[in-house]
């Protein structure tokens, strides 16, 4: 078992006189926060840290990762990567939450006894959740579980045969979590109607000094879609899409970010309908690569048909960018179609090329819409907005 350490906590014993004056210090225990192998994964939990900080809310960060997957490195300070023991697949979702709690259970002993944690924040339910669950028990203290997806009990990802026993155990965790804290309504809707008492939404925050508006530049209107090449993001219908664009604006581009098993047969389907000279995959990129790109893009459409919430419609916004997305995800909770961005009917091609098309041929609607984006996420959805509402559960909750 190694354990990979970035700036351990210094040891603190406060006097008695100090104790009142002492930031709350809070554990988050993820299975996805920034590396140095990959600086975007998490980073809706890494980036409002400095924010909370800010609130006297001090964070220290336990990501953890099954010991057959690649070691990761720390991206910054108060965090560390350590590897667990657990079974291979998707058997290791529902069984390693016990063994997680014992591999990690001596450093967190050792931070607790260094600066006493608060509360514990674990993110999914399995193995985090039920990690933290353990842990918190032994501690004394209370715990919080975060759901990011519309898959909060992990049947989808556990399978037909495992998918009972994981919802079971997911249950077990939002049943003796203090809160829990859900990205949209959407997610928190999912939950059985007794345990939404308890929930409480907190979207996801943009850094709008990083993902702020710069002058569209001239040349081809180029589209960007940005999210991991897997089924459920629906590159392919926006591709479809695109093809049907381009019989009438022969001048656009596609610019598709991200990474994912789906990447040959996408670019297959590019080849096959011809479109491969207007299509730029580019793989996975850095943030400020990925900044850079919905500075300069002209729309940022992403078909998702799975998405709790998705933080890459939220950028594109706060750079002041017409994003389109779909209906009945976490989303349409904040695009309103037609007012800040455009919404669409999962899986419909036709609506998806007619929203590119009026978007491509009227840039005074890309311009309106986008300023009203941007001015949304200033108003409510920034990185500050959420570690607000992140300090004022740990302060209700913890002891």
């Amino acid at each position: 078992m190694s354990t990979v350490i970035a700036a351990p906590l210094t040891p603190r014993l406060p006097s008695a006189t100090q104790k009142g004056s002492l930031p709350l210090h809070v554990l988050t225990l993820t299975p996805f926060y920034p590396s140095a192998q990959d600086r975007a994964q998490g980073c809706f939990i890494a980036e409002p840290l400095p924010h909370l900080r800010l609130l006297r809310i001090e964070t220290h960060v336990l990501a953890v990762n099954p010991f057959y997957r690649a070691a990761q490195s720390p991206s910054g300070d108060q965090s560390e990567w350590t590897k667990y023991y657990c079974l291979p697949g998707n058997a290791g979702l529902v069984t390693s939450g016990v063994l997680l709690a014992k591999s990690v259970r001596p450093r967190i002993l050792a931070l607790h006894g260094a600066s006493p944690i608060s509360l514990i924040h674990a993110h999914a339910a399995l193995p985090c959740g039920e990690a933290a669950m353990l842990l918190a028990k032994q501690l004394n203290i209370p715990f919080a579980v975060s759901v990011h997806g519309l898959d909060i009990f992990a049947e989808r990802q556990a399978g037909r045969w495992l998918g009972p026993w994981t919802k079971r155990s997911s249950m077990h965790v939002y049943r003796q979590a203090d809160a829990i804290v859900c990205v949209s309504d959407k997610v928190r809707q999912l939950l059985p109607e007794d345990l939404q008492a308890k929930s409480r939404i907190v979207y996801n925050g943009v850094d709008s000094s990083v993902f702020t508006p710069r002058r569209e530049p001239g040349g081809s209107p180029r589209i960007l879609s940005v999210g991991n090449l897997i089924p459920t993001k629906d590159h392919a219908l926006l591709l479809r899409a695109f093809a049907r664009t381009l019989h009438i604006v022969p001048e656009s581009q596609l610019e598709i970010i991200g990474e994912g098993p789906e990447r040959s047969r996408l670019t297959a389907l590019a080849s096959s309908m011809g479109i491969s000279n207007r299509v730029n995959f580019r793989g996975r990129q850095d943030r400020s690569t990925v900044a850079a790109a919905m500075q300069s893009c002209s729309i940022f459409a992403l078909p998702s048909r799975y998405e709790g919430l998705g933080c890459v419609y939220l950028e594109a916004m706060a750079c002041g960018k017409p994003a389109i997305g779909c209906l009945g995800q976490g989303i349409d909770e904040i695009i309103r179609h037609g007012e800040n961005g455009l919404l669409i009917n999962p899986g419909d091609e036709a609506g998806l090329s007619n929203a590119l098309l009026g978007l491509l041929r009227d840039g005074a609607l890309r311009a309106r819409l986008g300023h009203a984006a941007r001015e949304k996420v200033v108003r409510t959805h920034t990185l500050q907005h959420q570690a607000a509402a992140l300090a004022e559960i740990y302060r209700e909750r913890a002891r």
